[in-house]
């Protein structure tokens, strides 16, 4: 093959699973774990990614920390949250379309080089003394848009990258790698805030993006286009993805665990910055290390996650992920002190990983091929939509009663729910998001 331009991997039967033979243990531990590190594109792609994702929190940190010292409001801190996602609500169908259609690494090339442009625009403001919040907020705003473009393309991107088998170990190491930088990236940010100020943690953030732009470059794996690409009009093709993921339970239920994920846990992720202020009184550096036990938590989950992924079904995975999710965010709620708050992140951070990863291995496992970016796109409107909504709506409750209310009432909205799947014996149930992957193959369409 030395002559021939490298195509994307096959996705026969052959090697949709590594299912032992009879007599034979199933592979699991830590070095299973890894072994879509046996990719080469893979690789570089994960190492690019670390770095500028660790970039972006350093801006993901800053922005919320700077409107909430302008403002004293959480619900400022919330809207960080509306402006950086609110794009991607409405981007979604466009992005599932394109990513569908259009050779995906030019898009991330297109992508990744508007975000860092608008990352770098960001800082030029802040340096020239445009400090006013809505100015920020629309800068984030701008980012949000080419991100918006830019997720169905780069989850669908993760599956052109490996064989099927090796699937749920870069799925999960995907996520690995973004929790990796949300907890490097955080500390980062908390020491520049600390002693250099914004602006250095909005440049590096920009420079960052360089390296993602140079795996890019260097991935030889070229995605293989459909051979019918869809017809019709972006709206008519994300309507047909509706109606593909309507008949498929495991994408259902997998869109709810995501929406619940979205309005209860994640919003934890912005009072941070209220609790690092107004609760413990810890600064910057303290604030950083709030955010960086949720990496340390991702980190210590992954490979319990995607090394034994033969033994626990994701279904398992998920409803038992769900239930501690939510007792960390209430332990976190009630936490006495600073140091039992760190460590009810770290089991909130690994959850979430756990949660989020058996996730999105499940939609990437059951959906076909053709159908693979719009469905990714759903997946992200959902999402998105569901984060920004249940930050706003806890960040109102948080100004009004205080941030430890609103933080446990989240917690134990979600444990309830959690006990509810856990319960619900339906056709669309926990055990849904282990359906086997659809073969359907590409056929001409008009929708």
């Amino acid at each position: 093959m030395s002559g021939l331009k490298r195509q994307r991997h096959s996705r026969s039967a052959s090697d949709t699973d590594e299912t032992p033979a009879d007599g034979e243990a199933a592979p699991r531990g830590v070095r299973h774990s890894f072994r879509a590190f046996r990719q080469r594109d893979f690789t570089i792609f994960w190492c690019g990614a670390l770095v500028s994702n660790t970039g972006s929190w350093l801006s993901n940190l800053a922005v919320p920390y700077v409107l909430y010292q302008i403002t004293e409001s959480a619900l400022w801190v919330a809207l960080v949250s509306v402006a950086q996602f609110l794009p991607g609500i409405f981007l979604a169908p466009a992005g599932g379309s394109i990513a569908d259609r259009r050779n995906r690494k030019r898009v991330l090339l297109f992508t990744q080089s508007g975000m860092a442009l608008s990352a770098l625009l960001l800082w030029a403001c802040w340096t020239s003394g445009w400090h006013q919040p809505v100015v920020l907020l629309l800068l984030v705003g701008v980012g949000g848009v080419f991100a918006g473009i830019n997720l169905p393309s780069w989850q669908s991107f993760v599956s052109d990258l490996v064989p099927r088998g090796d699937l749920h170990s870069a799925v999960t190491l995907n996520s690995l790698q973004f929790n990796a930088a949300r907890s490097i990236g955080p500390a980062l940010a908390g020491l520049l805030l600390a002693v250099l100020g914004p602006s250095w943690t909005f440049l590096l953030n920009a420079v960052s993006f360089l390296f993602v732009l140079g795996a890019l470059t260097l991935i030889r794996t070229t995605p293989a286009r459909p051979a019918y690409p869809a017809s019709g009009g972006v709206i008519r093709r994300f309507l047909a993805a509706l109606g593909y993921i309507r008949r498929r339970p495991g994408l259902v239920m997998a869109l709810v665990v995501s929406v619940l994920v979205g309005v209860l846990g994640n919003p934890i992720f912005q009072f941070t910055v209220v609790f690092a202020e107004s609760v413990f009184a810890v600064g910057p550096v303290g604030l950083g290390i709030l955010n960086a036990a949720f990496g340390l938590g991702a980190v210590i989950a992954a490979p319990l996650v995607s090394g034994w992924n033969h033994q626990v079904s994701l279904g398992q995975v998920v409803r038992w992920g769900l239930l501690i999710y939510g007792l960390g965010i209430v332990a976190f709620g009630v936490a006495p002190g600073y140091v039992f708050g760190v460590i009810a992140l770290v089991v909130v951070g690994g959850c979430f990983l756990a949660v989020v990863s058996a996730v999105n291995t499940s939609m990437q496992v059951i959906v076909a091929d053709h159908m693979r970016g719009r469905v990714m796109a759903c997946r992200i409107m959902c999402y998105t939509a569901s984060f920004p909504i249940g930050g706003l709506v806890q960040g109102f409750v948080s100004d009004r009663l205080g941030p430890r209310t609103a933080v446990c009432w989240a917690g134990a909205l979600m444990l309830v729910a959690a006990v509810l799947l856990m319960r619900w014996r339906g056709e669309t149930r926990l055990a849904r998001l282990d359906d086997p992957h659809d073969d359907a193959r590409l056929v001409p369409v008009t929708s």
